[in-house]
């Protein structure tokens, strides 16, 4: 009786650019076909966003700008810039969790690229993203908020929403490859999030009448240039200025943080 022999892979040889595309092509569509099995995750995304909406608008939107239509134009653009520095804790969260119950374990003992599971976390969050901000502009729609440029501005405000929220989630994967639950980066978003959206002009028109000191670091928040170029591009008013000094940011954000998150990546993958 002969017995059957392999030989191990060669795990080390490098994986062809094509491949790797592919490899992250398949572990993108992994996690988005998660939702399937997971409603959940996409709720998440939907209901919270929503109840800012409804609850902003309604609460302060009278006292802020008279009437509740008057101040859909300031806060639809304000909570969706919001809510993709949130749902960018979602890359982190979802990192980590796969770290932490061996899934990337698994992955190492495939003959896979090796950045392909964090490029597929990103690439299948941001595509999660754009679902997000479909819905806060359906529900603005509904209550009454209307875009006033046209599909091409409409366009480019999805593009600049989603290019400054992959620059920005390398904090969050950082994050993911620093802490050993999954919780602990929740904690990060709300720890820091908060403070950089609400210190922005994310819900109000402008800056005039609050305390100069805080008045000049709000007006040169990277939160606050991506909400004007927004509602610039959805309402109307300046964009090109403030979409450039966001993406600069995100660009500085990404530059310090994406060395540091695969580095981590490496240690810990």
């Amino acid at each position: 009786m002969t017995t059957a022999t392999f030989a191990p892979q060669d795990l080390s040889k490098r994986i062809a650019p094509g491949t790797a595309l592919r490899n992250t092509a398949t572990l993108a569509w992994r996690n988005l076909v998660q939702i399937k099995h997971n409603p959940m995750e996409l709720l998440d995304l939907s209901i919270q966003p929503i109840m800012f909406v409804l609850l902003f608008a309604y609460v302060f939107g009278p006292a802020m700008s008279g009437s509740v239509e008057a101040y859909l134009p300031v806060v639809i653009p304000g909570i969706i810039a919001q809510n993709a520095l949130f749902a960018g804790m979602s890359t982190g969260f979802g990192l980590n969790t796969d770290i932490t119950k061996g899934v990337f374990d698994r992955f190492r003992s495939l003959p896979i690229a090796r950045s392909a599971p964090l490029a597929g976390r990103i690439i299948a969050d941001t595509a999660k993203q754009a679902w997000s901000m479909m819905i806060l502009l359906a529900v603005g729609f509904i209550i009454g908020f209307r875009i006033e440029t046209n599909v091409l501005a409409l366009l480019l405000a999805f593009a600049l929403l989603l290019g400054f929220a992959v620059l920005f989630s390398w904090t969050s994967v950082y994050i993911a490859m620093k802490v050993n639950e999954p919780e602990k980066v929740q904690i990060f978003g709300f720890v820091a999030i908060f403070p950089l959206s609400f210190m922005s002009t994310a819900f109000i028109p402008s800056t005039d009448g609050i305390p100069s000191g805080l008045a000049f670091a709000m007006d040169n928040s990277p939160v606050t240039h991506l909400v004007e170029a927004m509602r610039g591009l959805l309402v109307g008013g300046p964009v090109l200025n403030h979409a450039l000094i966001a993406l600069l940011w995100g660009v500085a954000i990404s530059l310090v943080f994406a060395p540091l998150s695969l580095r981590a990546f490496k240690k810990r993958a």
